[in-house]
């Protein structure tokens, strides 16, 4: 994206606080306008001065007195611009990360799955920062720069206009200075951001997986590979730096030339007799003067580029596309007949996975999902809850097409406990109750009877209103309390995907019989890879390379000696 596209789109957020924009602008109009004229003034005081014995005093009392009124002014002026372009830029942060986290929340999995979770951390919060600190400068100089260009020329016009019109002529070197130096600044700070976002998703990852790194000596291949990355973001880094940093000492040079040709041509025009010294003062310092913002600006433009680079970045993520269309029907009094017809999907379009699939559920039965990993166990649920659509086919529940029903209303007709736990940081009760929030504090407590997780939680220092977090659970318990959700919200259909892995033997026996209870009359999808625990299913479906290759009840396949009865004799063989 070029940046005056992604400047088009910052902008749009601006608009929405034009009134504060509006009155930003006139400060600083005023701000420049006293702190301009304070030169005049100076430039008289001079002229007043007309030798030994012959000055006018009570004009320079005057004038001085309008000299510190003139710098109260200004300096008020400033102070309340200021202010105004902080809330101006903090409220456009403000918003341009809650529209990030928004998004955030209804972007596709498939996204997650291709963005790690390092990269999008960096995204919303460095690259925020990093807009938030190039806005700020852009309206502190920006507005003050342009408006001391305009109202030092036309102070200057009315001194002298050919020194003047000599230093307007000489603008654009300046201008064309910066634009290039900004160009190639642009390119190197898109790098330094896209590498610094790889440098914090692979801090996160070692971080987060510090005791595997551990366990396998990963150590210093971690560091080794750290140190690719943070010698990249460096060389960026520095490049993007020093070609910024040119801008200031280019223009620079050129100003003084542009000043020591007014220094010229006014010593001319006084010898000529058409031009005072005190005039002369004030055009060298108007010179000054306008020549200053364009060091600020080219300073600004450097920053804004970097704004812009990071704001790229997080209009990437604010741009993606959303999840496919949502339903508008709401899917209610759910029975629990499930119909999957001719559904075909895959991850990626070169690498087929589900082909053909077919399978009609009963309401009410017991289906377990078996075979080898990566044959699409847990894709054929990820489609069943609509984290990813189907390439081709339907799926039904209750003879609705679930695609016409509002994922919400979908999602609610599942209860879910997956291989890999969720705990957030709050209390027991909180996390138990996040699927039913009405739930009292009764019903919570027979949840987590019924999920055998009330021993741990009454073990706890406040019950309840233990505070918990993945660090203070073990892998066990973690799972307890996701169980424990399930059996609080009682839902019409359930998934269970290796639900009871972290479990010991003893408290699995037990939570097996209270699922058994739980799954009474309701629609179950159970993926397991203890075929020992599925015996008593309505029906075993058997699942290679994406395709449905035996159903039946667990005697039937036995008595097929096909594919299942291999995987169940192998897992009660005696490794030699």
């Amino acid at each position: 994206m070029k940046s005056s596209e992604t400047f088009k789109k910052v902008f749009a957020y601006i608009k929405k606080y034009h009134f504060f924009l509006l009155l930003s602008f006139v400060l600083s109009f005023v701000a420049v306008v006293t702190q301009l004229y304070i030169p005049k003034c100076f430039g008289k005081e001079i002229d007043f001065l007309l030798g030994k014995g012959k000055v006018d005093f009570l004009s320079l009392k005057s004038m001085s007195l309008q000299i510190l009124l003139w710098i109260g002014i200004s300096a008020i002026s400033t102070w309340v611009m200021n202010l105004i372009n902080n809330h101006i830029t903090y409220y456009v942060v403000r918003d341009i990360r809650s529209q990030a986290i928004r998004k955030l929340q209804h972007l596709p999995l498939a996204y997650l799955d291709h963005h790690g979770v390092g990269e999008i951390l960096s995204c919303m919060i460095a690259d925020v920062e990093q807009v938030s600190d190039g806005l700020l400068l852009g309206f502190t100089q920006l507005f003050s720069g342009v408006v001391t260009i305009l109202v030092t020329l036309y102070f200057m016009f009315c001194y002298n206009v050919w020194i003047s019109l000599f230093v307007l002529c000489l603008t654009p070197v300046s201008f064309f200075v910066a634009k290039w130096i900004s160009q190639h600044s642009y390119r190197l700070f898109q790098k330094q951001s896209e590498t610094r976002d790889l440098q914090t998703a692979y801090i996160e990852e070692m971080i987060g997986n510090e005791k595997i790194v551990k366990m396998f000596g990963y150590e210093k291949h971690a560091s080794e590979q750290f140190s690719k990355l943070n010698e990249a973001l460096q060389d960026y880094s520095q490049k993007a730096v020093f070609v910024s940093s040119l801008t200031n000492p280019s223009t620079r040079f050129v100003n003084n030339i542009i000043y020591a040709f007014v220094a010229l041509l006014g010593a001319l025009f006084i010898l000529k007799g058409n031009l005072t010294v005190g005039s002369l003062m004030v055009l060298l310092s108007y010179s000054n003067q306008y020549m200053k913002p364009f060091n600020d600006i080219s300073s600004v433009i450097t920053e804004l580029q970097n704004a812009l680079a990071c704001a790229d970045r997080l209009f990437q993520l604010i741009d993606a596309p959303l999840e496919s269309q949502e339903g508008t029907e709401v899917l209610d009094t759910v029975q629990g007949n499930v119909d999957i017809n001719d559904v075909s999907f895959a991850y990626t379009k070169d690498q087929h996975l589900i082909e053909d699939f077919n399978l009609h559920v009963k309401a009410g039965s017991k289906i377990a999902i078996v075979g080898p990993t990566g044959c699409g166990k847990t894709t054929l649920i990820n489609l069943l809850m609509r984290f990813y659509d189907v390439d081709q086919g339907q799926i039904f529940v209750d003879g609705k097409d679930i695609y016409d029903q509002t994922r919400y209303s979908l999602r609610k007709s599942f209860g879910m406990v997956l291989q890999d736990s969720w705990i957030k940081h709050d209390t027991v009760r909180e996390n138990i109750r996040l699927g039913k929030k009405d739930a009292t504090d009764q019903e919570i407590l027979e949840a987590a009877k019924a999920s055998f997780a009330y021993s741990f939680i009454k073990r706890l220092p406040q019950g309840l209103d233990t505070v918990i977090s993945l660090e203070s659970l073990s892998k066990g318990q973690q799972q307890l309390l996701c169980i424990a959700r399930i059996m609080l919200a009682s839902p019409p259909m359930l998934i269970l995907d290796e639900a009871t892995s972290n479990i010991d033997t003893r408290t699995e026996i037990y939570i097996q019989k209270a699922f058994d209870q739980l799954m009474k009359g309701r629609t179950s999808f159970v993926i397991a890879h203890r075929l020992s625990t599925i015996q008593n299913a309505d029906l075993i479906v058997v699942m290679k390379d994406g395709k449905i290759i035996e159903t039946g009840t667990h005697h039937s396949l036995l008595a097929q000696n096909g594919f299942y009865s291999q995987l169940y004799q192998s897992q009660f063989q005696q490794v030699l």
